[in-house]
């Protein structure tokens, strides 16, 4: 690619990773629409007009159908908790099923803005899932980006009153979980106490961390578990059957707190941690070596 465009693109490359990841639930899947994104755009980028919209409006509205066409007949990203119902027995027989597209987590930046960073919630992706994909599309750049609603009209060749319309119907599918840009950050102390807990194989502080109602949820197994006893069952199950020598590493992702957990010193899984009020509220482990690389990290822990 040309020098030029390289230099005027380079700026809005990791937010347009974070769309495209918002609109897919996909990590990987988000890196080769970004770089679909810009092949579209340097094949396009003699026909680019300043005068009818910003750069980053005509790359946005280029990552945007790159995202449409990828995900026609594709089917959405769910959690387990989107799937089935949850188990009240802990030592319920562990049911996976690796062939579904399962959500990803993300690997948040220091440049991803903070206001970014509420709306890349795993909880906030998980519920985009449950959107058509044009309408996921309105909800991200009216609400998230800020476009005005003739904007996005042009990006998606429709009418400023179906945008509107889309955007009414999509808030009220995603409800209260795109209303967190007030929230405070997550206490990075709650995940620390939690590391220790774990690692210590210390069952009561761990508990001690967890609120009443905690979900517990482990792509790609479908078991899932809402409740501190079920959650601190649960754990004392992974321990007696893969030991307590772990080591988990805090890490960010969604752009809140996570952790990469090693036992015996490989790779076992990503954890993302919801906290509030200085306790967790849920945790999704996601057990995929493949995350590891995706994140930056070893998949064997150097002692």
């Amino acid at each position: 690619m040309g020098v030029e465009f390289e230099a005027l693109t380079a700026p809005y490359r990791r937010e347009l990773l974070a769309h495209c990841y918002r609109m897919s639930g996909s990590a990987h899947d988000a890196e080769d629409l970004l770089q679909e994104t810009l092949l579209r755009a340097w094949r396009a980028f003699g026909t680019y007009d300043e005068t009818r919209a910003s750069l980053r409006t005509w790359l946005y509205r280029i990552a945007t159908n790159a995202c449409l066409t990828a995900l026609k007949g594709q089917a959405r990203r769910p959690l387990p908790s989107g799937l089935v119902g949850a188990l009240d027995d802990p030592q319920a027989p562990m049911t996976a099923r690796p062939e579904v597209p399962w959500l990803q987590p993300w690997r948040t930046d220091p440049a991803d803005v903070i206001a970014a960073r509420t709306r890349l919630r795993l909880a906030f992706v998980a519920a985009l899932q449950f959107l058509p994909a044009r309408q996921r599309a309105i909800l991200l750049l009216r609400d998230v980006l800020e476009f005005s609603a003739a904007e996005v009209a042009a990006t998606l060749g429709t009418t400023t009153a179906a945008v509107n319309s889309g955007l009414q119907r999509a808030r009220s599918r995603v409800g209260d979980v795109a209303e967190d840009d007030l929230r405070p950050p997550p206490d990075p102390a709650v995940v620390e106490r939690y590391v220790a807990a774990f690692e210590n194989a210390d069952l009561d502080a761990l508990r001690r961390l967890l609120v009443a109602d905690v979900v517990l949820e482990m792509p790609p197994v479908l078991n899932w578990y809402v409740g501190a006893d079920a959650y601190a069952d649960f754990i004392a199950r992974v321990w007696a059957m893969r030991g307590t020598d772990w080591r988990l590493l805090p890490i960010e992702a969604n752009g809140g707190l996570a952790a990469a957990a090693y036992v015996d010193g490989r790779a076992h899984t990503i954890q993302v941690f919801e906290v509030a009020g200085g306790a967790v509220t849920r945790t999704v482990v996601f057990m995929d070596d493949s995350l590891f690389t995706a994140f930056g990290l070893p998949l064997i822990m150097p002692r």
